[in-house]
């Protein structure tokens, strides 16, 4: 399936980037509403956490979901609660160190292999999704069609590197703030 266009607007890389390396698999009925890399002064970019904002009680089955996927996750390292609807699930991806630093860097291309080929797992081979996050993480066989996109040559893609931009860490961030326009604390 060949590039056509390019998204416009931002979307939460932590979500495309790092969620699919959970191991969950793609199309469960219970996903979180967001995810994040940071939390006020509670968590930091550095800190190599990945923070999934769910809601149990608007999901049916979610404690079943997280008897059997979340608590066992390997990667769980906290889980807080924010009221009785919202709960954060935070992971550790310290084992992938070299990795998150290049995800934060936004040198998507520059992740390993191993990590490369779970994250396109994730997502089905026939969905738009799969198609970009493969531009994305192999850019190379993508320049020509973005450059064509974008009207740029190509050449000047090819001195940049990369075909997808950095996480943004003020939207990668999770506030009291965003909390309370998400009217999720009282």
């Amino acid at each position: 399936m060949p590039i056509k266009s390019i998204y416009a607007k931002y979307f939460q890389k932590s979500k495309m980037f790092l969620y699919p390396l959970l191991g969950i698999k793609k199309g469960v009925d219970i996903v979180p509403s967001e995810t994040y890399i940071t939390w006020g002064n509670s968590i930091k970019p550095e800190d190599m956490k990945l923070i999934c904002l769910y809601h149990p009680i608007e999901k049916k089955g979610f404690n079943d979901f997280k008897n059997k996927v979340l608590i066992k996750n390997n990667r769980l390292h906290k889980i807080q609660t924010i009221n009785m609807n919202n709960h954060l699930y935070i992971f550790d991806f310290s084992d992938i160190k070299d990795d998150w630093f290049k995800f934060l860097d936004g040198k998507y291309s520059q992740m390993s292999n191993n990590t490369k080929s779970q994250i396109l797992f994730f997502f089905p081979d026939t969905s738009a999704n799969y198609v970009y996050m493969r531009s994305y993480l192999y850019p190379k066989i993508f320049f020509k069609d973005y450059a064509k996109i974008l009207d740029v040559n190509e050449e000047f893609l090819k001195s940049i590197g990369e075909l997808c931009n950095k996480p943004d860490f003020e939207k990668e961030t999770l506030t009291n703030e965003n909390l309370h326009r998400a009217k999720i604390i009282n």
